[in-house]
């Protein structure tokens, strides 16, 4: 087995793609849009990752997906996706916590800090998990209304992703700096996901769903 894997993401109006082989990234390929795009091009972010990896789907090992917290839309068509292809082609499937690829994101450029991510949740609210210097868990995901004082106890720390940027001006007194290149992307479940290959830690197929933290019908 080549260990190659693909990674799906499509939590958050980003549509991100990749594949790794052992661990090592082959190809990727995302936009940024302002509309969520991920019906009409994520089978074609898929084709090209694949083209540029020379590999056909038939080459796969397992693939990975986002599973949330997120948008209801976005999660349910990168599942359904993964789903497809993981039954169609015999292979497992592999559910990545969006909060978890996103700190390893982070973690890749902090490597000693303290990490906050934060996924919008509309208005003042977040979806949030936060990881001390040692990758101990300090906050538990959570969705969260966001005030002047809310983890004052866990400064000096390092907050982003798309709910962050809201913070910048009520927390711009505070001991906490927001890093506005720090977003979710495939890339990042890459580690996660070559883990869980290698131990054989995989996804029920039929069983797996995605991770809401909100009731259907407040969130998109």
């Amino acid at each position: 087995m080549k260990e190659v894997i693909l990674h799906i993401e499509t939590a958050t109006k980003i549509c991100s793609v990749a594949v790794s082989e052992a661990g090592n990234i082959l190809a990727f390929h995302e936009e940024h849009p302002d509309n969520y795009v991920h019906g009409e091009q994520l089978t074609l972010f898929i084709e090209k990752v694949c083209i540029k990896a020379r590999i056909q789907l038939s080459d796969l090992d397992a693939v990975s997906v986002s599973i949330g917290p997120g948008s209801y839309t976005g999660l349910r068509i990168g599942l359904s996706t993964a789903k497809g292809l993981c039954f169609g082609l015999e292979i497992p499937i592999i559910c990545i916590e969006t909060l978890d690829s996103l700190l390893v994101t982070a973690r890749s450029k902090y490597p000693n800090a303290t990490l906050c991510a934060m996924l919008d949740a509309r208005r003042m609210e977040v979806y949030t998990k936060s990881i001390d210097e040692k990758d101990l868990t300090i906050q538990e995901r959570s969705s969260k209304v966001i005030e002047a004082e809310t983890f004052k106890e866990h400064e000096p720390f390092i907050y982003f992703g798309d709910g962050a940027a809201k913070l910048e001006n009520i927390w711009k007194s505070r001991s906490a700096h927001f890093d506005p290149d720090i977003s979710i992307t495939a890339i990042g479940q890459v580690k996660l996901a070559h883990e869980r290959l290698k131990k054989k830690s995989f996804d029920t197929l039929v069983q797996c769903k995605p991770l809401y933290l909100k009731q259907f019908g407040v969130n998109t």
